[in-house]
């Protein structure tokens, strides 16, 4: 589009817009019958191999080379053999988009080329699944409701099943329900859970069961996962209205009292929930209708209070029969008989004045108070009281006397917490009076004050999560409860401080999260505080903290400290020897950690010792034979599925001087060759060839020439480096005949260079006859362990010969000299110890010494001989 942009003529755009049109349709065509002529191949590969499996071989009929039409990073296609292998991108089965076939098979399709004819052969290889995915559930709690008067062996099926990415047996899942109580069980149904009741319910015993699900996989092995099922009981109303143990079943009122005096409250109580524990007080239709008229009835609290006048000849008691109705349940009866007391003026009159907040006849007093005065009680008779009032029951309230009248006290601090509401019945003792007591009730109420600290359920959450984790996932549920009531007892979660930012807490529910995926080998273990705080005034909190210990997944392949290895070893390497060391970690820990090193190369003289973590030799090693190795190692940790990587060993042979020179020309010591006496002076008569299968210094071969015959100076010489043998001297009419040249080739080996030796043969005649020998040469002594700069006696150097005579002369000329001396000295010192006991021997007799003995001892120098 850009080219005809450019051009001016329209004609030309259109002329090249159908040549492309027409290149794309040729091209489809030509693809086309490809497609339709091309050899199909079927291979199949188990997802999450290794680098460098063998998935199959593409090479059937057709001659290579063979490569892929289409790129394709999960497969490499060796270009000679045709061999398909995997590669460091990892075949995952689970990665398919779709599947391409109704079986549910993974497939991947290419196209390749085979043979210098191109031939396309259509290449599918099916990814066959492993059980490398564990089942999970969508959240940690499932839950279920059924109403209590469900039937044994019902059976409910759960709308949270369980997922596993696997396929076939791999993908296929069973269930398994531990409840140690045995209320439900689990029953197969394909791959969903269903629950089934085993025992029967009742929610008034227990509403809430908590139990473990447990999926698993028919994989080999198999994994599995577990989930929190949470069974709510509903309520229903199997349960009818009852009256209370306490329900008063007598009561009194005083003849003038007034209208909507209370005289007393019958209780009833339904153990179901909600509607289903509604009830309905009513008179009975055995109440007679005096009795309606004169007495009232609450419907909802069953409070009856005085509705008239009392007649003061009337009956002195009343029998009220009332009926407590339920939902759908028949009606229960009680009675209560209503004694007529004397008026006032016959009766003590027991009057209040309230001191403590009230409010419509009702003390208020917050908890936590000490002793508190709370009413003045004041007593009106008109006849003389035979008796103190007194208060019933064990409450924690007394009256004190005061100048006739009571005070009403709190014996101790009041606690909403275990009673939140009091009744105080306050009575006076009189035998005039019906019963022969009056009573009174205060109703007490007591406020809640913030004076309760949230408290967790556990003092420390300790939770284990695996890594990898998807993000956003549940963790755990923190919960704290408050024993205050309304706002005082409303708890609401925040984290501490120091908390990483990638967890959470929801503030109402206390659900724990982690918005990221965490690792165990960045970061084992996460510890933080978690806080809860109630909405009172001043808010109370208290803390508890969480320990999350990371899981190690097998997501980590083992890492070689270097891609490339390089050792060098000698030749005749020991066995067993130590190549060297192969440094190779993997992050993860327990067995999916545990890495084991193998030599792919199976034929090499090479193996693995993983104790060590070295490449040991196992064979011998000629470097002759092999110069070098070059080896792949392969490293897989112990996790399921296994993960891998290669590395590649290079070792070079370095060279030991175990081979002598070998002398190829002269082929024998019998070889001879005619030289002519015109021959001309420093022109080449042969040539040594040796060579030597050792490297380096090993085969830096050199030539000497030692010994030749006959013994005088031989006219030939050789070069050390060359090995040419050459006319020294113009050769004479002394020098025809045959020459024997003893020739030694040596290696420049260290510390001991090793070494051949040849005879050369040469005839110096006129004539051009072939010379031959019967006989090889005497041999020359010669030890050829003597470096090749040393030159010793036995190389027959003349130069060498004569120095070594002169040497041994002197030596024993010094030797002889020496024995002159010694035998002098020792003449000398015999003498001079003679002359000296005969002098001796005659200054003793007192003779005088002869002249001639005297002249002599005059000559003696005694201070030397002393």
């Amino acid at each position: 589009m850009g080219t005809c942009a450019v051009r001016k003529d329209p004609g030309i755009c259109v002329n090249m817009s159908r040549s492309t049109s027409l290149q794309k349709v040729l091209g489809l065509v030509l693809l086309q019958q490809m497609l339709c002529s091309s050899v199909e191949i079927h291979l199949s590969v188990q997802e999450e191999q290794p680098e460098g499996i063998k998935i199959g071989r593409i090479a059937q009929d057709f001659p290579p080379p063979y490569n892929f039409l289409t790129s394709n990073k999960y497969m490499k296609l060796d270009t000679k053999t045709g061999d398909l292998y995997t590669t460091m991108h990892t075949i995952d089965r689970e990665m398919c988009p779709q599947l391409p076939t109704t079986t549910g098979a993974c497939l991947i399709q290419h196209l390749a080329v085979a043979g210098p004819d191109e031939e396309v052969i259509k290449v599918t290889v099916e990814v066959e699944d492993i059980n490398d995915n564990s089942p999970h559930f969508p959240e940690e709690e499932v839950r279920l409701s059924m109403p209590e008067d469900v039937a044994v062996g019902t059976s409910f099926l759960l709308d949270d099943q369980a997922q596993d990415d696997d396929a076939g047996s791999n993908g296929e899942l069973w269930y398994r329900l531990d409840d140690p109580d045995g209320f439900f069980s689990a029953k197969e149904a394909g791959p969903l859970l269903v629950v089934v009741v085993r025992r029967p319910l009742d929610r008034e015993a227990r509403d809430t069961h908590l139990l473990t699900v447990v999926a698993t996989d028919r994989g080999v092995p198999s994994r599995s996962s577990t989930a929190i099922l949470v069974v709510e009981v509903t309520d229903i109303n199997d349960n009818c209205a009852a009256f209370r143990p306490d329900s008063p079943k007598s009561a009194f009122v005083r003849m003038d009292a007034p209208r909507g005096t209370a005289v007393t409250r019958v209780r009833a109580v339904d153990p179901d929930l909600g509607p289903n524990s509604v009830i309905i007080y009513s008179f009975s239709p055995k109440t007679s209708d005096k009795s309606r008229e004169l007495f009232s009835l609450d419907s909802h609290s069953g409070q009856i209070t005085l509705a008239g006048a009392i007649d003061s000849n009337g009956p002195a008691e009343y029998t009220l029969r009332i009926l407590a109705t339920g939902q759908s349940c028949p009606p229960v009866v009680t009675q209560v008989t209503v004694s007529i007391l004397p008026a006032a003026s016959q009766r003590p009159v027991m009057k209040i004045r309230y001191i403590a907040e009230h409010r419509e006849g009702t003390i208020l007093i917050e908890e936590n108070q000490p002793p508190t005065v709370l009413a003045l009680l004041e007593l009106e008779d008109a006849s003389p009281v035979k008796g103190a009032p007194s208060i019933a029951g064990e409450v924690p309230f007394f009256l004190r006397p005061q100048t006739g009248n009571y005070l009403l006290l709190t014996s101790k601090p009041l606690d909403f917490e275990q009673i939140c509401k009091y009744h105080v019945s306050i009575r006076v003792e009189d035998s005039r009076l019906p019963g022969g007591r009056e009573e009174m009730v205060i109703t007490v109420i007591v406020l809640d004050v913030n004076d309760n600290a949230p408290q967790f359920q556990q003092p420390h959450y300790q939770v284990e999560v695996e890594e990898n984790n998807a993000p956003g996932m549940t963790l755990v549920h923190i919960r704290a409860t408050d024993l205050d009531s309304l706002l005082n007892g409303k708890v609401t979660y925040r984290l501490g401080p120091h908390t990483a930012a990638m967890f959470s807490i929801e503030p109402v529910t206390g659900r724990v999260s982690v918005a990221v995926t965490l690792d165990r080998e960045h970061q084992e273990f996460h510890n933080f505080t978690v806080l809860a705080r109630d909405n009172g005034s001043p808010a109370l909190e208290s803390t508890t903290s969480v320990s999350v210990r990371v899981l190690d997944q097998n997501d980590n392949e083992p890492v070689f400290a270097n891609t490339d290895f390089i050792f060098f070893i000698p030749e005749n390497f020991p066995r067993l020897g130590q190549v060297g060391v192969v440094g190779v970690r993997d992050p993860d820990a327990g067995g999916n950690g545990k890495v084991e090193v193998q030599v792919l190369n199976g034929s090499s003289p090479f193996m693995m010792d993983n104790a060590r973590g070295t490449l040991r030799c196992v064979a011998e090693i000629d470097r002759e034979m092999q110069d070098r190795y070059e080896l792949w190692l392969l490293a897989h940790d112990g996790g399921h599925p296994s993960l891998s990587s290669t590395a590649r060993v290079t070792i070079f042979v370095e060279d030991v001087n175990d081979n002598r020179p070998q002398v190829i020309l002269p082929s024998s010591n019998l070889s001879c060759l005619t030289v002519s006496p015109a021959t001309l002076t420093g022109a080449t008569v042969t040539k040594i060839y040796a060579i030597d299968e050792d490297s380096g210094i090993n085969a830096d071969i050199s030539y000497r020439m030692v010994a030749s015959e006959p013994h005088r100076s031989s006219p030939f010489l050789i070069d050390a480096r060359s090995g040419n043998v050459t006319l020294a001297q113009q050769l004479l009419l002394s020098d025809h005949g045959l020459h024997h040249l003893f020739i030694v080739v040596s290696d420049g080996g260290e510390p001991i260079p090793l070494q051949s030796s040849v005879w050369v043969n040469l005839l110096v005649n006129e004539t051009q006859e072939p010379c031959t020998l019967s006989t090889v040469p005497m041999p020359v002594p010669f030890h050829f362990t003597h470096l090749p700069s040393q030159k010793t006696i036995c190389e027959g150097d003349p130069s060498d010969v004569k120095y070594a005579q002169n040497i041994l002369l002197v030596g024993l000329g010094m030797l002889v000299c020496s024995a002159i001396m010694l035998l002098g000295t020792v003449i000398l010192f015999i003498k001079q110890r003679t002359l000296r006991k005969s002098h001796q021997k005659h200054v003793s007799k007192g003779c005088e010494i002869p002249l001639k003995l005297k002249e002599t001892y005059s000559t003696v120098d005694w201070t030397d001989v002393q």
